[in-house]
C-alpha cells in the first residue's frame, strides 16, 4: 500500500528557525513553565515536578536543587498548558524562557517545540540528573548558533521527511530513525561533527514532527485544536471552544523495559499525541511492520478499519465527530514513565483515550464551558 498520502496534512509545514522561548513568546514571564496536556487540577506528578525544578535551575532562578524543589512546592512557578501558546512539549518536559525551540510553519502560522538533548537521562523523562541540563545547554548552542542559520537560509519541508519515513517503515512517533535520517540529509551545510551528533540521537526529529503537527491542528478551521496528556488527565480542545475537556489518563499499554514489568506506570503524558491526531503514530501503524510485530500483544485488531473510522479522509486528521460516532478511539503511541518519578522511561506502548471525552467536547458550547472545561486565560 502507498502510504505517501498520509504525509499530506503536513503540506506547507517548513522547519524555519530555532529561537528561545522568551523571543518567540515575550509576553510570558520567567516563572511561567509550559507543560504538556490540559491544565492540572491538582499537584503535578513527580516527573513533571522534577522537570520544573530542572527548568528553574536551567534558568538560574534557583541556587540549588533543594531551593528549586521548594519553589515548585510553594507554587512559585506558573504552570500553563503549552498548546495554549502554540507550543508542544514531550512527555514530562516543561518549557522555560531560555530553552531553544524549533519553529515550524508557513508564512502566517508557526508552532514551536523544544529541541531535545538526546536519549536518557533527559528532561522529558523527568530525570533529576544534572547532566541533562548540561546536555540541553549544548543542544541550545547547536540549535541557535549552527542549525538556525542553515534553516533561515534554506527552510526544510516536512512532507518529504514524513513520506520517506513512512516508506521506510516508521510511523513517525515511536519509530523515528528514518525521519531523523531524512532530516539530516535535508540540512544542507551541516558539519560532519553535527551530522554525527544527530545520527546518534534518532529521536531528535520527534519534537520537530510535533511542532509540524501542532501547526497543522492550529491552522485547521474546525475539529481538534489541541490534544495531549499531563500524566493525570488526557485532554482535548476543539476549535471554537475556550477550554479543554479531559478525562483520567490511564497508563499506556505496552512493552516494558527489563526490570520494570511490575513498576507502577504514570498515566498518558506528553503533547506528542498531536502527531497521532495528524494521522501518523497510532493511526499509521499499518506502515510500521516491525513495530506492529514488537507490539502485537498490546495492539487492537483491525488497525486499518480503525484508521478509516477515525480519520477524516479530506484532511487526514483525526475527526472528533467520527470518533464519537464510531465509538472507536484513536491510538496514541507513547513512551511509558514510572508514576513515582524514580526510574524515568520504563517502556513504550499505545494509549486509547475514552471516546466519551470526544462526545463531551462536541456537546459543549464554545462560549459556555461545562464542568469538564477550564477557561483559557
Amino acid at each position: 500500500m502507498d502510504h505517501a498520502p498520509w504525509s499530506l496534512p503536513f503540506e506547507g509545514a517548513m522547519l524555519r528557525d530555532v529561537v528561545l522561548r522568551r523571543d518567540a513568546l515575550p509576553a510570558l514571564g520567567p516563572t511561567v513553565l509550559l507543560h504538556a496536556g490540559p491544565p492540572f487540577q491538582g499537584e503535578p506528578p513527580p516527573a513533571v515536578r522534577h522537570a520544573c525544578a530542572q527548568a528553574l535551575l536551567f534558568e538560574r532562578l534557583a541556587a540549588d536543587a533543594a531551593q528549586a524543589r521548594a519553589m515548585v512546592s510553594d507554587g512559585a512557578v506558573d504552570l500553563q498548558p503549552a498548546q495554549d501558546h502554540g507550543v508542544v512539549t514531550p512527555l514530562a518536559q516543561v518549557v522555560s524562557a531560555s530553552m531553544p525551540l524549533a519553529a515550524v510553519g508557513d508564512e502566517t502560522t508557526v508552532a514551536w517545540a523544544p529541541l531535545v538533548e538526546g536519549p536518557p537521562p533527559a528532561l522529558r523523562f523527568g530525570t533529576q540528573a544534572p547532566e541533562a541540563r548540561a546536555r540541553l545547554s549544548a543542544i541550545a548552542v547547536f540549535g541557535l548558533e549552527r542549525l538556525a542559520p542553515l534553516l533561515r537560509a534554506r527552510p526544510v519541508a516536512m512532507v518529504p521527511i514524513v513520506a520517506r519515513a513512512l516508506a521506510e517503515g516508521d510511523e513517525c512517533h515511536a519509530r523515528t530513525g528514518a525521519a531523523n535520517a531524512a532530516l539530516i540529509d535535508a540540512l544542507v551545510g551541516l558539519s560532519t561533527d553535527d551530522r554525527a551528533m544527530l545520527q546518534a540521537s534518532p529521536g531528535f526529529v520527534l519534537t520537530l514532527l510535533m511542532a509540524a503537527a501542532c501547526w497543522r491542528l492550529r491552522r485547521a478551521d474546525r475539529g481538534v485544536a489541541a490534544v495531549g496528556g499531563n500524566g493525570v488527565d488526557f485532554g482535548v480542545r476543539l476549535h471554537g471552544q475556550r477550554g479543554w475537556h479531559w478525562s483520567p489518563a490511564a497508563a499506556p499499554a505496552g512493552i516494558r523495559m527489563p526490570g520494570h514489568a511490575e513498576t507502577d506506570a504514570l498515566g498518558a503524558i506528553g503533547d506528542s499525541a498531536v502527531i497521532d491526531f495528524c494521522g501518523l503514530g497510532g493511526q499509521a501503524l499499518a506502515a510500521a511492520p516491525a513495530l506492529r510485530e514488537e507490539w502485537q500483544q498490546v495492539l487492537p485488531e483491525a488497525l486499518a478499519m480503525r484508521r478509516a473510522a477515525v480519520i477524516d479522509p479530506a484532511t487526514g486528521l483525526v475527526d472528533a465527530a467520527r470518533v464519537a460516532a464510531s465509538g472507536l478511539a484513536p491510538l496514541v503511541d507513547l513512551a511509558i514513565l514510572d508514576r513515582q518519578g524514580a526510574h524515568g522511561l520504563i517502556g513504550r506502548g499505545v494509549f486509547a483515550p475514552e471516546t466519551a471525552l470526544f462526545v463531551r467536547a462536541l456537546a459543549a458550547s464554545s462560549l459556555l464551558p461545562t464542568d469538564s472545561t477550564q477557561e483559557l486565560p
